[in-house]
């Protein structure tokens, strides 16, 4: 089966989260491409060892790739790295600030030999200012960009419980290696691009920072209430489930209270007749939903809200999202047996995911120290 990206080379030098996952999904899309790891391997191999003795984060991000241990520091390796670059589409990097600069493995140096090149350097702030020279790490940037702040409970801010800023500097690091590649077709030129975790993070706080700089407040933190939007949270109901919901409209504002909590009173209640009022008197309405919600059993509460089209979900835990009835998955084979992998959430119809397996530290070193050799 051909895939989007066959003909593409990819050379990766890379570690940890951000790079890894552009990579991976230019290989889920058929390139070819190269881990570069450092002798002792990308040190997010040892986060954990959960997957048959692997890490999680490692087999979620590494499927399909080729694998080769460089020092870059060593001349020979060095000149190994620089002549699969010549031969590349793209070169992703996610080092530490100014490192490539000192091995000539800094974009600019790179396409001045080769412009149809398309560099992608990922850092956590950039290459200017004065947090050019920082190191980061997705939970730091969750903090500098005031998301831990919007996050958690009232009493404390949170981290987000997954790799936000990381996953959000590789995705648009994804974005624009495919516009690149769109406009080399016509060009022939490639692109230097950056993605920094800051600046990735920044851009999905723009709702929270225009509500500070255009209303004087940012929204405070409230579990998993929606700051501007009521009745948006959880209810639990009268046999200890809890029940998600959400009413985006007035419309269903009014199907809420007149088909799920026979309260067709609450739409005349000054506190509560639009958005905005509910939110000022969210604790009041919770108060009052609460009650009708432990009157019923969490069956009859999603049984009304769906005769009433009102949009509600499940308090899951991990675990339950192992068992959802909507989860699809793929298997990847790893150096230690097969893995059962969450499908891509990129599916186009007619075809199936087609990953290749998750490489052993070193795995290819020896066919490409044989190929790329001078």
């Amino acid at each position: 089966m051909t895939r989007p990206l066959d003909d593409i080379f990819v050379v990766s030098l890379e570690q940890a989260v951000a790079a890894p996952y552009l990579s991976s999904r230019l290989a889920d899309a058929g390139a070819r491409v190269i881990k570069v790891e450092r002798p002792e391997g990308d040190f997010a191999r040892q986060y954990d060892n959960v997957v048959n003795g692997e890490s999680a984060y490692f087999v979620w991000l590494n499927r399909g790739k080729q694998s080769i241990q460089l020092n870059i520091k060593d001349a020979e390796d060095l000149s190994i790295l620089k002549n699969m670059i010549t031969k590349a589409d793209i070169f992703i990097q996610n080092l530490a600030p100014g490192v490539v600069n000192k091995y000539g493995l800094d974009s600019e140096t790179l396409r001045s030999n080769k412009p149809e090149l398309i560099t992608v350097d990922i850092s956590g702030y950039g290459e200017e200012g004065p947090f050019a020279s920082m190191k980061a790490y997705d939970m730091l940037v969750q903090s500098e960009t005031g998301l831990a702040m919007v996050t958690g409970s009232a009493q404390e801010p949170g981290r987000v419980g997954v790799s936000v800023c990381d996953i959000a500097a590789g995705m648009h690091g994804l974005v624009a290696v495919l516009e690149a590649l769109y406009e080399r077709k016509s060009t022939g030129i490639g692109k230097a691009i950056k993605s920094t975790l800051f600046a990735g993070m920044a851009d999905w706080m723009t709702v929270p920072l225009l509500h500070q700089e255009y209303g004087g407040k940012a929204p405070g933190r409230g579990g998993l209430s929606h700051p501007s939007i009521a009745p948006y949270e959880a209810f639990e109901t009268g046999d200890g489930d809890k029940i998600v919901l959400s009413i985006q409209n007035q419309g269903e504002w009014r199907n809420l209270c007149e088909k799920v909590l026979d309260a067709q009173h609450m739409t005349e209640d000054e506190r509560f007749r639009t958005n905005v009022d509910r939110v000022a008197n969210r604790i009041e309405l919770h108060a009052e939903m609460h009650v009708i919600f432990k009157s019923m059993t969490r069956d009859e509460a999603a049984s009304k809200l769906l005769d009433a089209r009102i949009a509600f979900g499940a308090l899951n835990t991990v675990e339950d999202l192992s068992n959802h009835p909507q989860l699809e998955r793929t298997t990847v084979q790893s150096p230690n047996g097969p893995v059962n992998l969450v499908a891509s959430p990129i599916s186009y119809a007619g075809k199936k995911d087609q990953f290749g397996p998750i490489p052993s530290l070193g795995e290819h070193n020896d066919d490409l120290r044989e190929e790329f050799k001078n």
